[in-house]
This record gives C-alpha cells, structure tokens and sequence, in this order.
C-alpha cells in the first residue's frame, strides 16, 4: 500500500514517552545493583536484630514428648489380680467388666483372657480402652499351645502349674470370676477381708465328701484363691483330663493341706450359687439361669425380690423380661380387671377375628366371650385383682395357689439339671427370670 501524499513516517529514534521511562528504570536498577554489596552486611544486622527482638517477646514453650519412665501398673498391687477367662463374645461382658472394676477394691488389677473374638469385643470399648490406658486392665489371647476354647480346656489351663509361672508370675490372690458371676454394690464387706482365706466360694448343695448338706464354700465361679496354696497342691499332684471340675478338684485338696485357711461349712461365704444367705458379696448364677436355677435360691417369689433389690447388677448376666410381659392383655381369664371396659371388649374380639382368618367356631366363641364380659364387666370394674408384684398398676395375672412357682428349678429333692418341656414352660411364667429362650 503506497504512502498517502503528504503522511510521515516516524524514525526509530524519535523520543516517546515509554522510551524515555525505559531509560531510566534501567538506570536506577543498575544504580542500585552496583551499590547493594555496599550496604548487605547492614541489612543483614539490622533484620537479625529486629528477629531476635520478636523470639524475645514470644512466650517460652517447653514440650516433653517423652514417655512416662515409669509403668502405669505401679500404681497396683501386682500381686493382686481380677481374673475372667471367657471365649465366648458376650453382650455384656464390657458393662460386666466395668461393673467388677467399680466393686472390687481400687489396688486390684484385672486380667480379661479370652479368644480374638471376645478380646476384640471387650478392646474395641473406649471404656476399656481408658482402663488398659491406666495400667488396670490387661487383655490378652494366650499362645499357643494354649487352649480354652472349650470348658475343659479352661480346666486344664487353670490346673497347670505353668500357667501361673508364665502369665501370673507375682500374684498371690485371684479373683476367679465367670460371665455369670457377679459382685454386689450393697455387699457391706470388702473383698480385701477376704485375704486370710487360702479357698473360699459358694457352698454347693449337692453332696461332697459324701456329705448331702453343709458342705464348704469351694465353688469357684466367684472365688478367692491364693496361688501359695494352688502351687502346694500342684507341687505334688495333677488333675486327669476329662475328670471333675478345676473347682472341685482344687478344694478337695487344700481342705486337707495343713496350714491353710478354709471357710468351713458353719461360716459364712463369699457369694451365693445353691445356698442362700442375706447380705451375700455376690451371686454365681450358672448360665445366667437359662437351663435352671436352685430351687433354695430362687424358688420363693419374696425371696427373689430380696435378692433383686439388694443386688440388682443381676440383671447385667441372667435373661431378664418385665413381669408385664408375661401379662395377656388380651385375655379375661389373666387379667379382668383389663377386660372389663367396652374398649378392651373390642379391641379382644378384633385381635381374635384377625389371628383365626374369619373362623366361625372363634367367631362363636368370640361372641360367648363377648356376652359373659358384658354381663360381668359391672361387677368386674370396681374389682381390681391385686398384682403379682408391687407397682403393677394395671394388675399383672396371680399365680394359681396349687401350681408350683418355679417349674424348672433344682428343688432339694431333685438335683438333675435336665428340664422337661413342661417345667420350662412353667419357668417361663416366674417374674423377672427367664429359665427359658
């Protein structure tokens, strides 16, 4: 494109704005560059100066990351130890735990053996994650050959002597409890009361020794047992497998070791299993009560709530339903005082329509039932039957006085263990224990 006639073209040298602020940008960074060397050590001073001034005035802070030089177990009597062996990964064997570090003395140490599964169980609790964290509570998964998978192997763990030389090298005295024993809050004794003892449980109300009653506290589902007595008796004898309990067959022998101290028949024990006595440390329910229950223990409803208002921790290991539960509502004959209103009438003959699809032999006797509670539902509203149990407001049913109680409970007579169907459903009927799923 020509140049239009009369235009100019500008020269490269022409002086502009932009070329003149280039020129002197560039002459003041080399002024500067060429006298910085000069002042660097100043600069310098003056920022470490100023650097130490602000360290100065922060706040000192001394942090220890060290861990503690001493053992948190210290603070225990080592020769003091809670012990519970259990495979099985129990409900409640963490509030179970919980409950016997509360109870028993705070100078004991507890010691939870069992499987992965129930150790794993009982860890994953930040309960006793803070109990393991203050020296209190061991967990642990013996080694093999190690074994208590089953109760005969618990037998032979406890009545081998190496067992004691390797897990429980200083402890004196055990607290030998299971899932199903327990120690009450209301006891008025401690069990540090209990260290003069070499052996003492629950009394047994089956024969031993040849004895049928009166026998000594040797039970050891909630026991005290000093290792120095369990060693003697090791030291010279050993337990064939496949034989009588680990209880039965320790007892028996530090009976008879001279120099030892054993509760006898006439004293009192630490806990209750067959035998019942007031104001007991603690209870030995075998199984929590599902197969049966001693007939002397627990086979009088007075009793019961005896033992239930001083020890309601027993609630924590047996099979408990509310004495409501066990009260039809929908039935006349269990509870009138309920089926006496025009509303319960109803709701009766609804429920019995909708369960039988329409039969018309239940339609019939609906309608019987229907006309005998309206006849009877004058007399029947100021009637109110008293309760099976104190605070029931709503009367629970009353047991017929010429049916047994308990139905599947050891009476003294019979002491077999093995419950018919028809004494467990019986037992199904008591309050507050459940003998049966």
């Amino acid at each position: 494109m020509s140049a239009t006639l009369g235009s100019r073209t500008p020269s490269v040298f022409a002086l502009s704005r932009g070329k003149v602020l280039l020129v002197v940008s560039l002459a003041i960074t080399w002024w500067f560059a060429s006298i910085l060397p000069l002042y660097k050590p100043v600069i310098k001073e003056k920022f470490k100066a100023r650097l130490d001034d602000a360290l100065q005035a922060l706040p000192s802070v001394n942090i220890d990351w060290s861990r503690p030089s001493h053992d948190l177990r210290d603070a225990y009597n080592s020769s003091k130890v809670a012990l519970m062996i259990e495979p099985r990964p129990l409900p409640h064997l963490v509030p179970h735990l919980l409950h016997m570090i509360s109870v028993v003395p705070p100078d004991w140490r507890f010691l939870f053996i069992g499987s992965q599964e129930s150790v794993v169980s009982v860890g994953r609790a930040y309960a006793t994650q803070y109990q393991q964290v203050v020296g209190k509570l061991d967990l642990m998964v013996l080694p093999e050959p190690w074994e208590i998978s089953s109760k005969e192997h618990v037998f032979r763990t406890l009545t081998d002597p190496r067992f004691y030389n390797e897990f429980l090298p200083d402890v004196e005295w055990i607290l030998k409890y299971e899932s199903d024993a327990i120690l009450c809050a209301n006891a008025e004794t401690s069990l540090n009361e209990w260290l003069d003892w070499s052996w003492v449980g629950a009394p047994r109300a089956a024969a031993f020794n040849g004895q049928a009653q009166g026998n000594p506290p040797g039970n050891g589902g909630l026991s005290l047992r000093r290792v120095s007595a369990i060693r003697r008796v090791l030291s010279f004898q050993a337990r064939y497998n496949d034989s009588e309990p680990e209880d039965e067959w320790f007892f028996k022998r530090i009976y008879l070791l001279p120099d030892v101290k054993v509760a006898s028949p006439t004293e009192q024990a630490l806990s209750v299993e067959d035998v019942y006595f007031p104001n007991a440390m603690g209870y030995h329910v075998r199984d929590g009560g599902r197969s049966s229950l001693p007939y002397q223990v627990w086979g009088d409803e007075g009793q019961r709530k005896e033992i239930f208002n001083y020890c309601p921790e027993l609630s924590m290991i047996m099979e408990m339903k509310l004495e409501r539960e066990r009260c039809n509502q929908y039935s006349p004959q269990a509870n009138p005082a309920y089926w006496g209103g025009d509303e319960a009438r109803k709701t009766f003959l609804d429920h019995i329509k909708q369960q039988q699809n329409g039969s018309e032999v239940v339609q019939q006797e609906a309608v019987e039932l229907d006309r005998e509670g309206s006849q009877g539902a004058t007399n029947q509203e100021n009637e109110i039957p008293e309760s099976s149990f104190d605070g029931s407001e709503h009367g629970a049913p009353i047991d017929p006085p010429d049916e047994p109680a308990i139905g599947s409970l050891i009476s003294p007579q019979d002491n077999s263990t093995d419950a018919s169907a028809d004494s467990l459903d019986e037992a199904s009927e008591l309050p507050y224990v459940r003998a049966s799923r």
